[in-house]
């Protein structure tokens, strides 16, 4: 006899494969506000180590104007730079949350079948088990019909 088979096994696993294709999205998603946050990071860095030059350049003695008119362009670069790196976190931010979600409906997708298919094998246990208890019967009356007949 054959074992029990579920009719929806390749929707299954389409289903795991979209899961499993959403979870990777949201991976990479992951990783680019990753790399972003780290590009703050640096930014932000390199902004500390500006002003500390700046001061140092604005110090006691002679000013070198020039130095400090360049730091300045250089700063407002590095804000612009900053602001620019701040509205990608935002957009991947955004785009992370529409991957969780799509990730919990292919999640949720996957468990409905696999509910079924639970559903289906315990139900075609219990019918198999069923049946062999029934044959177990007639083999049993059969028996005890040979030992009553002379």
């Amino acid at each position: 006899m054959r074992g029990f088979t579920f009719r929806l096994a390749t929707l299954l696993r389409l289903r795991e494969a979209a899961r499993d294709e959403r979870r990777s999205e949201l991976a990479e998603a992951y990783r680019i506000d990753d790399l972003l946050e780290r590009q703050a990071d640096g930014l932000a860095e390199e902004m500390g180590r500006l002003r500390v030059q700046c001061r140092m350049a604005a110090g006691p003695g002679p000013v070198d104007v020039d130095r400090l008119v360049e730091a300045h362009r250089y700063e407002l670069a590095l804000r612009a730079h900053e602001q620019r790196v701040a509205r990608q976190r935002e957009a991947v931010a955004g785009e992370i949350g529409r991957r969780q979600q799509a990730l919990v409906e292919a999640n949720r997708e996957v468990r409905v079948l696999e509910k079924l298919r639970d559903r289906q094998a315990r139900r075609y246990r219990t019918e198999q088990d069923r049946r062999e208890i029934k044959q177990l019967d007639e083999v049993a009356v059969q028996r005890a019909a040979r030992e009553v007949a002379p």
